[in-house]
């Protein structure tokens, strides 16, 4: 299926270049969304696939796709610029469908070996109490839910908090964006430092730590402006992307191999129906109450989230692991 991400995401793409009038570009850009819609309910699970230990390597999967996110304005720019806007479909397109390709060659010449080795030896699976699947994962569903709401308030609001809290210091759009940069950074050590938190502690008392911290500089940051709201963005930004990693460890701890794919599909189909619903209340919001009322919003979601983690249990399953051959 990853083939089929990379191949379809391409060819998607190639073929929005050809496009000649604006519904035909928009089919394009709706096939590039089908096939990206593969990358997390069958990525996450291989990251998590076979792993002991999965915080460190669910953070640094997280990185690199916000590292993506944030070099695609950058790069779509370039293109456009020097090549034309079909070129920032075209190039993309094909590079995709080469790493798909090359994807494709390598697990077409690791799949004997692991034929053959998986007729010696079966994977162990962990048998899981089922009232504590159904609590873990009722909780990663609400957590998800509110989640996405915090996660696409802070990042789809940043550069326009920072605009209006540092107006004072009179700065050039160059430094705001420079400020969110800043920001999104803090967060990416976020996913790094709850990623090895995750590793060697409880993943409950990591989701309360993060879900506290949360409401913290959410409710510190009404009435701030200049640089306190600078550093209690970077602070806020930490503990939203801090989440992400979370979520996706609770399931690989209680969720069979073959359930896993299945469960993080309605788990980022959940994520993503919020953060679509999220846009227009974040513009609501800011056009009667301002930010000040966005951010209480934040604290109290926040909040909820923490009494959600509270029901977690104490001590959760590791993940089941391939033995040594």
């Amino acid at each position: 299926m990853i083939t089929v991400f990379f191949a379809g995401i391409g060819v998607a793409s190639i073929a929005t270049a050809l496009a000649t009038t604006p519904l035909q570009i928009a089919i394009g850009l709706f096939a590039i969304g089908v096939f990206a819609s593969i990358y997390h309910p069958v990525g996450i699970a291989l990251v998590l696939e076979g792993r002991a230990k999965t915080g460190m390597a669910v953070a640094i999967n997280g990185v690199w796709g916000n590292m993506g996110v944030a070099t695609a304005a950058l790069i779509t720019g370039y293109l456009i610029d020097h090549a034309g806007w079909r070129s920032a479909f075209v190039i993309p397109g094909v590079v995709s469908i080469v790493i798909g390709a090359a994807y494709g060659l390598m697990i077409w010449r690791t799949a004997a070996p692991k034929a053959a080795a998986g007729s010696k030896a079966s994977t162990t699976q962990a048998v899981f109490d089922k009232a504590l699947f159904i609590r873990v994962i009722g909780i990663v569903f609400f957590t998800t839910a509110l989640g996405g709401l915090v996660f696409q308030s802070t990042t789809f609001a940043l550069p326009k908090i920072l605009a209006e809290r540092a107006a004072n210091l009179d700065v050039s759009a160059t430094l705001i964006g420079s400020m969110a940069f800043m920001a999104f950074a803090a967060g990416s050590v976020g996913q790094l430092v709850v990623g090895y938190f995750v590793d060697r502690f409880s993943p409950r008392h990591a989701f309360l730590i993060v879900a506290a911290l949360q409401v913290t500089f959410f409710a510190l940051m009404p009435g701030l402006a200049g640089w306190a709201a600078v550093l209690c963005a970077m602070a806020f930004m930490f503990a939203a992307f801090g989440q992400i990693p979370i979520n996706d460890v609770l399931v690989g701890r209680v969720a069979r191999t073959q359930w896993r794919s299945r469960i993080l599909a309605v788990r980022y189909m959940i994520t993503i129906t919020i953060m679509a619903a999220t846009l227009p209340l974040i513009g609501i919001v800011h056009s009667r109450w301002g930010f000040d009322t966005l951010f209480a919003i934040l604290a109290i979601t926040a909040a909820a989230i923490f009494t959600a983690v509270v029901f977690l249990p104490r001590q959760m399953p590791q993940a089941a692991v391939a033995p040594a051959e």
